[in-house]
């Protein structure tokens, strides 16, 4: 078995605000999931079309007290344990960190359990979970009953800014949290993990400060759009071309995510990423 899985976020919010949005049915709601019951300290439950394998609610609630939840959650046959605890940060900041077992890199890779999608399922979860608490636009969440994998986004800057910044080597590497190298050209290199990681996606469709597709592979086709929006700019993304009986679901939410602070990084003064510095998971 794998090491467990971690991300930890510094949250613009004191704990008792960070913990009723975990815990208050309502809002959980709002930012994580269609469905969800919550009687603590024996229940906590969640399901609906944006949560892994969501027909039902899998989860069986282990423990709770006043900064910590830990629930089994059965996925694709096996039982997982997730950990959730909660630490102030000051006054009016919270650092979360989430725990995950039987996440396996390979998996998300090769799209052969849905255990796969759980660390940018998290990933994304929690960006939403700092934009409900921050009061912005929650950004699109996962549906696993759709292969219609396409959102919006309205960024505060100007497209000319944006457009940059997406294209940008360093300012991509900056707001993502992982090196990337980019050739903004027909034919150029996307590389995740920066030139020297021995992989890269090719970009294969580019209009200077509006639209780049990047293709993938088995995963798809990526394409950015950006828009005028009031002085703003709208951002529209898209994955395409790969094989609708097994969406890239875990690669889409990733990606997701990644635009969560994009969107801080042109919005917030004095911008630093809420995430902090995590162990790879064994394997990744």
């Amino acid at each position: 078995m794998t090491e467990p899985m971690k991300l930890g976020a510094r949250l613009a919010a004191p704990v008792e605000a960070v913990w009723g949005a975990l815990t208050d049915p309502a809002e959980l709601r709002v930012w994580l999931t269609e469905h969800a019951e919550v009687e603590l300290p024996t229940r906590y439950e969640f399901w609906g079309r944006h949560t892994p394998e969501g027909d039902a609610p899998h989860q069986r609630l282990l423990h709770a007290d006043d900064d910590t939840l830990r629930f089994a959650w059965l996925l694709d046959g096996v039982e997982t344990t997730s950990e959730i605890s909660l630490a102030p940060d000051g006054p009016d900041a919270t650092v979360l960190t989430l725990t995950q077992s039987h996440f396996d890199f390979a998996e998300a890779m090769s799209g052969s359990s849905i255990r796969g999608v759980l660390q940018t399922w998290w990933a994304l979860s929690i960006a939403n979970l700092a934009s409900h608490l921050e009061g912005r636009p929650l950004l699109p969440r996962t549906d696993f009953t759709s292969a219609d994998l396409r959102g919006e986004l309205l960024i505060g800057a100007p497209m000319a800014k944006v457009w940059e910044s997406l294209t940008d080597s360093a300012q991509a590497s900056a707001w993502f949290g992982y090196p990337i190298g980019i050739e903004p050209w027909v034919g150029g290199r996307y590389a995740m993990g920066g030139f020297e990681s021995g992989y890269a996606a090719k970009v294969i469709d580019l209009e200077a400060g509006r639209r780049m597709s990047v293709d993938w592979g088995p995963t798809g086709v990526s394409t950015w759009e950006l828009a005028e929006s009031d002085g703003k700019t709208k951002l529209t993304f898209v994955q395409s071309g790969f094989d609708e009986g097994n969406p890239p679901y875990a690669a889409w939410s990733g990606s997701v995510s990644g635009l969560f602070e994009l969107r801080r990084f042109h919005e917030v003064a004095d911008w630093q990423p809420i995430w902090l510095p995590a162990e790879l998971p064994a394997g990744a």
